[in-house]
């Protein structure tokens, strides 16, 4: 993901537009994108923000109104897998959801933990 621009830069271009410069003129001159200044500048004007926004999507899942059904699910049924769980989304919320997707879920909320295999029993011979 790109990082946001220096918040010198961003107040040189402001700055600049601000005393009447045309912001096309500012991006040139200090060489970003023209949308980027006009961007800049009308939210400068607008609001007198200057920092930059948060980048990205907020982290935010599908399952998340869900939450409380796989809880109970998980709840019901210890042993359920999550290509199970799947298809119980699936046939009774009518929700799609991918075993990614459904694992990242369920690893944020903390509700997953391995199994572990059965071992095998050890082989000690009776002394008669």
């Amino acid at each position: 993901m790109a990082r946001a621009y220096s918040q010198d830069l961003r107040d040189r271009v402001i700055a600049a537009s601000l005393s009447g410069m045309p912001a096309r003129h500012a991006a040139a001159r200090f060489g970003i994108g023209i949308a980027t200044a006009i961007r800049w500048v009308r939210r400068a004007r607008e609001t007198g923000e200057r920092t930059p926004g948060r980048q990205g999507q907020p982290r935010r899942s599908k399952l998340d109104p869900h939450r409380e059904y796989l809880v109970e699910l998980i709840a019901a049924t210890p042993d359920v897998t999550i290509v199970e769980m799947r298809g119980r989304l699936r046939e009774e919320r009518g929700v799609t959801a991918s075993i990614g997707t459904i694992w990242s879920f369920l690893d944020r909320c903390g509700l997953t933990f391995k199994k572990s295999r059965r071992t095998r029993w050890s082989r000690t011979v009776p002394t008669s």
